[in-house]
This record gives C-alpha cells, structure tokens and sequence, in this order.
C-alpha cells in the first residue's frame, strides 16, 4: 500500500457516487491537480501509528478529499484553476461536493473516527480557513503578518488532517504539536524555494525572523523522531540553513 493506492481508491469511491458525467468530470480534475500532495505523508504518518489497513484507507482517503476542497479554494482564489473552463461556476460546485464527501467518508464504520476528533478537527479547520481573509487583503507584509497566516492556513491544517489521522492511536496526543510544526515549516520553507511575495516583499529584519521561526518549527519535527516525518524533512531542511534573509 502507499499515497497511489489511497488515490486510486479515492476515484474508486468518487465513482461509487454514480454522479453526472460533468459532475464526476469536474471532481476528478481537482482530484488530478491536488494529488500527490499529502498522500504519501497520509499513508506513512498512518503506517507508523499503526492503523490497520482499511482504517488508514477510509481516514487517508478523507482527508484527501478535505485537501482537494482547499486545494480547489485556493487555486480559486489565486486565479490559478486553470484545469476548469468556467472556473467560477464550475469550481464551487465541485468544492462543496468534495466537502461533504469528505466528512461522508470519515464519518464511515470503518474510519473508527470518534466523534470528538471529528470535532476538533473541524474546528481547527475553520480556524485554518480565517485567516485566508488577511493574506487576500494585504497590502503589505511583515512578520507578524506572515506568522499569523502562515499559521493558519498551513499549521492548523495540518494539525486538523493528523488529529484525525492519529485518533486513537499512540501518536493521539503528538497529533496537534506536530501538525502546527509541520505545516509552519513547509510553509516558510515552500514561501523562501518559490519566493513567493508573501515573504520576499518583507524588510530583511522580517525575513530572518520569519526563517528562523520556520529553523525552529523543522527542529521541533525533527525532535519528534518519526520516520513518516523524514522525508518532508530532507525537503525542508535544506532550504531554511542556506537562505540569505
């Protein structure tokens, strides 16, 4: 099993749906433009806790479908879904659609999902989406700014996607702290390779705050001692060191 099989079995239960051909059409290209994204993750960080195999299934295939929705919001918002003709109109539908068949998914007898995780997660979640209202009107940014975001739309994200994951395992309560590490060190990490504005538009005082607050996030992951975790750290790692704020 690996992050290919959660993805084909992620088509498989889109086509269970028996939906319109144009539905199912528009689903499965953001399901295209999403993936690999987080399946591989998914399917170590799943392996390590121990999680049997239909349950890491139905839990990884899930949370897929949560990424794709914000996936799909983002490049929406960014003007970057391309893969639609009528983004606008097309998009929405397929976003909605992914959402409640994600929440469908988890809530399945074979995901084992308690209702609290369910909860948090969700909560966390939508604590995730608010501050995508600040980066959409900034004008300008600064560290304070971009920490705010940052950990939002991809340390709580993370956390949100492993308190499911990790339910009722051993790795449970690891399940917030490392989520929060992840996501800010990808995040600062992913800003600095693309360079992207968020953070080159910074003062250099900003910029060596926010590259050490993303050092400190990829040691606290690496502190861990998780194989799941080595992988995005050989990514992350060698671009926080060698980076001139």
């Amino acid at each position: 099993m690996s992050g290919g099989a959660l993805y084909q079995e992620a088509l498989r239960v889109l086509r269970r749906l028996e939906l319109p051909e144009e539905s199912e059409h528009d689903v499965l290209a953001a399901l295209e433009a999403a993936q690999p994204g987080p399946l591989p993750l998914f399917y170590e960080a799943g392996a390590e806790a121990g999680l049997e195999r239909p349950v890491l299934t139905a839990r990884g295939v899930g949370l897929f479908f949560i990424f794709c929705a914000g996936n799909l919001a983002d490049d929406l918002i960014d003007g970057d879904c391309t893969y639609y003709d009528a983004p606008l109109r097309m998009g929405p539908c397929a976003q909605f659609l992914l959402q409640n068949l994600a929440w469908a998914t988890l809530a399945e007898p074979r995901a084992r999902v308690l209702p609290n995780a369910m909860e948090e997660s969700a909560r966390l979640l939508a604590q995730a989406a608010g501050p995508q209202a600040l980066e959409v009107r900034a004008q300008a940014w600064s560290a304070p700014l971009f920490r705010r975001v940052a950990e939002g739309i991809a340390g709580r994200q993370w956390a949100a996607y492993l308190r499911v994951l990790w339910a009722g395992t051993w790795l449970e309560e690891r399940a917030v702290s490392v989520g929060l590490s992840l996501g800010v060190a990808a995040h600062v990490a992913e800003d600095i390779r693309s360079k992207d504005p968020r953070f080159t538009s910074m003062p250099p005082s900003d910029r060596l705050t926010v590259v050490t607050w993303g050092r400190q996030a990829a040691e606290a992951l690496r502190g861990q001692d998780l194989r799941c975790l080595d992988a995005a750290l050989r990514r992350i790692e060698p671009i926080l060191p060698e980076v001139e704020p």
